[in-house]
């Protein structure tokens, strides 16, 4: 019990001095209690302290870090601050060598939190490999017909596989799996005959296609593993990826066939010369249903492999880590990368390169336990919402701290390494619970949170006191009006007071009382309760802290307090939830500058200023042309004009400087006398920002000579008057010519007739000669 004592007083000043470091403040809205202000901050505290509070001041004023509250007048005992406690409830000590009991290898096993959120909660965990704990090894093996002379090898090398294992613990055991890969197209071939034999016509030693086959079980007999395998045969497949995920699988969930001890370090050593399939890849059989992760083996064959897709590399892992099993993936040469790859995907694993024929694998075995066995992995399971991790080793050869594991390299057995565990709750959550435990171990720890977040103060017996002007009780130094009164010290009734005017006060710019989310009460908003059972807040309840945007569906990325609606990140983090790293690295230049000065470096993107393109905001489009803005400066420097040039040049430099140049322009223009000016513009980094250089004297025209100016004036003059008096009289002409032309056509359709008028006779005169009388 002392002991206990002892390590929860060192767990509290190792707090204190962490509490220290820290700068306290306190960032608080407008509150309504002393819960409210708890949960504002790690470092706000709540003066109880009666008429600490003008007439009409927001209680707010009562929420403010210890320090400040002091010099406002509030004493000590006054003053509420709920603080971290932590309960080892059970600690059993660290075993010191493998004997037939359970060893304990990590210490303490159990342990209570009360945390105050935001403010973080540091202890120790021991850890100690026992000398001589137990091993079981589960060699699975590669049958398809290109591991033939492999598995010649293996036959040979049981006997230096059980003493390399000896050499490690006396309390080995070994088992032996086989694998190929699906038996349906296109992964085999579902002729009948090559069901039966899928290897060379002429190897009489082939056994039948198969996926998975469990051979033997954890045994710690070197003959009976030496008669197994010596009785297995090699096989074969179409495909060059096998179905080694598949067996990995069934080996990690079947426990009870393969015959996992309770106690033991865990291992799969899986040798192979190809690749794998992975989940999706069953489709190509038309194999739709995904695997469940359940055993499906009967009579030593994995039954499931026709109807069930491959597993993914991320259900593979989450496998073997609950059920404590490091593999070990002894493979070609050809294949070491894409392993390695897989490796960094399973937490306690190793690669290593199998020699042509398997003849090294032994040593290989012997090697990669030894660096999984020496390097130890403290993690966790899942966290409740809003519960941060940090491990930091405290060992020889520690691994970088880290929010989700802490690691130490290079650890002995018997050697005792230790971790501090720093925990901090971000909000208030009922009891959760979490377990941290090493990679590879059965030993656990469990981790009980609660969170601290009212205040004592708020139980006490609801008595009428005279602070309250008799109409309310005091709860944590404020009055808890009776119905019918309202007010600071319940001074107002509802009948007394001019309610219009008292609402007028509650009102904003848009006429809503108290944004909808409070009442007014003697012409102060008291804000209601959000959904997720915190305030309203703000002068009006305009503010609530449950709003803010979300990232990976959590509020403010979990890396951010949500204040107002806005997310107000953790140090280290940026983005409007959050959601990045602070980082400039790829938004840096070639002249180490962050987006040429153009703009800001958000999530390690550059945020440019209007006109400026991404990524960098090297160029501008739509930007004026500098030859045109920075004119009025040239003109100013080659003194054509008395000009204020500090003003034309505020953003020009006409001095040679030592700056990295992104583009350079050459311009030339023509000043108010004719002249022609060459400059040229150096583009420096930031916005609007050139060196400008003379490059010539001005270029101006000879004088104009008016005598031929003038002379060519009269020439020009009488010549125009000539040309206008050719082009009248030929206008004249044509008109003329078609007019005649026209007269001329009209006479030729004009015709003449012969006829006689009938109203015209001609005279008839008849003369008789008297003397001729006819005879």
């Amino acid at each position: 019990m002392d002991r206990r004592l002892l390590l929860l007083l060192l767990l509290m000043m190792e707090q204190n001095a962490l509490c220290e470091q820290q700068q306290q403040t306190c960032t608080k809205s407008v509150v309504n209690s002393c819960s409210d202000c708890i949960k504002s901050g790690p470092f706000c505290a709540w003066c109880q302290k009666l008429n600490f509070t003008k007439p009409g001041e927001q209680e707010a004023v009562r929420c403010d870090t210890k320090d400040q509250l002091k010099q406002k007048g509030c004493d000590d005992e006054e003053i509420i601050s709920p603080f971290n406690y932590a309960d080892i409830t059970k600690s059993v000590p660290l075993s010191m060598s493998f004997k037939n009991e359970e060893p304990v290898q990590m210490s303490p096993q159990k342990i209570n939190l009360q945390l105050r959120p935001g403010l973080p909660q540091t202890f120790r965990v021991a850890f100690r490999r026992v000398e001589g704990y137990p091993v079981d090894l589960y060699y699975l093996m590669d049958l398809s017909y290109s591991m033939k002379d492999d598995l010649q090898k293996i036959k040979e090398l049981g006997n230096d596989l059980f003493a390399a294992l000896k050499r490690i613990t006396r309390h080995a055991q070994i088992g032996f799996g086989a694998f190929v890969d699906k038996t349906v197209l296109p992964y085999t071939n579902t002729n009948k005959e090559k069901l039966a034999k899928p290897c060379d016509e002429n190897d009489q030693q082939c056994q039948a296609a198969f996926g998975y086959r469990h051979v033997l079980s954890m045994t710690s007999k070197e003959t009976e593993f030496e008669r197994k395998v010596a009785a297995q045969n090699i096989s074969g497949n179409l495909d060059s990826p096998e179905g080694s995920l598949d067996a990995m699988m069934q080996a990690a969930v079947c426990g009870d066939k393969i015959g996992w001890r309770n106690s033991s370090t865990r291992l799969i050593v899986l040798t192979t010369d190809a690749g794998f399939h992975m989940a999706g890849d069953g489709k190509l059989a038309g194999i739709l249903e995904p695997n469940d992760e359940q055993c499906h083996m009967e009579n030593g064959l994995y039954v499931k492999g026709s109807e069930m897709d491959y597993p993914s590399v991320g259900q593979l892992a989450m496998a073997l880590e609950k059920h404590n099993i490091q593999p070990i993936f002894a493979v070609t040469e050809n294949v070491e990368s894409v392993y390695k790859k897989l490796s960094k995907l399973i937490p306690k694993s190793e690669v290593g390169v199998l020699s042509s024929d398997s003849k090294n694998v032994v040593e290989l075995i012997e090697s990669a336990y030894n660096s999984l066995s020496s390097k130890v992995t403290v993690t966790h399971d899942s966290l409740p919402d809003n519960v941060r991790v940090v491990y930091t080793p405290i060992c020889d050869n520690p691994g970088p701290a880290g929010d989700s594991r802490g690691v130490c390299n290079n650890v002995h057995e018997a050697k005792t390494i230790q971790f501090n565990v720093t925990v901090t709750v971000d909000s208030c959550i009922e009891d959760k619970s979490f377990t941290i435990r090493p990679l590879g171990f059965k030993d656990t720890l469990t981790v009980t949170l609660s969170t601290n977040c009212k205040c004592p103060c708020e139980n006490l017996e609801d008595k009428t006191h005279p602070h309250c002007s008799h109409n309310g009780s005091i709860i944590c130094g404020i009055c808890n009006c009776k119905a019918g009164f309202i007010g600071q010290f319940c001074e107002c009734s509802i009948g007394d007071k001019d309610e219009r005017s008292l609402r007028a006060s509650c009102q904003r710019n848009n006429g809503t009382e108290c944004e909808g989310r409070g009442d007014c009460v003697c012409g102060r908003c008291q804000c209601h309760n959000t959904e997720s059972g915190s305030s309203f807040y703000g002068e009006f309840c305009e503010c609530d802290n449950d709003h803010c945007e979300r990232f990976q569906n959590k509020q403010c990325g979990g890396n951010g307090d949500c204040e107002c609606g806005t997310c107000k990140c953790h140090s280290g983090f940026e983005g409007s939830a959050c959601q990045c790293k602070k980082s400039d690295e790829a938004c840096r230049t070639s002249d180490n500058t962050v987006c040429y000065g153009r703009g800001s470096c958000v999530c390690n993107r550059c945020v440019c200023k209007e006109g400026y393109q991404p990524p960098l905001c090297k160029t501008c489009l739509g930007c004026p042309d500098p030859c045109q803005t920075k004119w009025n400066c040239i003109e100013c420097v080659v003194g054509l004009f008395e000009k204020n040039c500090s003003t034309e040049c505020r953003n020009t430099k006409v001095k040679k400087v030592d700056q990295f140049t992104l583009t350079t322009k050459e311009c030339q223009q023509k000043d108010s006398e004719g002249c022609w000016i060459k400059f040229k513009l150096d583009q420096l980094v930031g916005e609007d920002n050139y060196r400008a250089e003379v490059l010539k004297q001005r270029e101006c025209p000879p004088p104009p000579n008016f005598a031929a100016i003038i002379g060519g004036a009269i020439v020009g003059v009488a010549l125009i008057g000539l040309l206008v008096l050719m082009l009248v009289k030929m206008l004249l002409y044509m008109r003329d010519v078609k007019e005649y032309k026209k007269f001329e056509k009209e006479k030729k359709k004009s015709q003449w007739n012969d006829d006689d008028n009938p109203l015209f006779q001609s005279a008839t005169t008849t003369v008789a000669n008297p003397t001729f009388t006819g005879e």
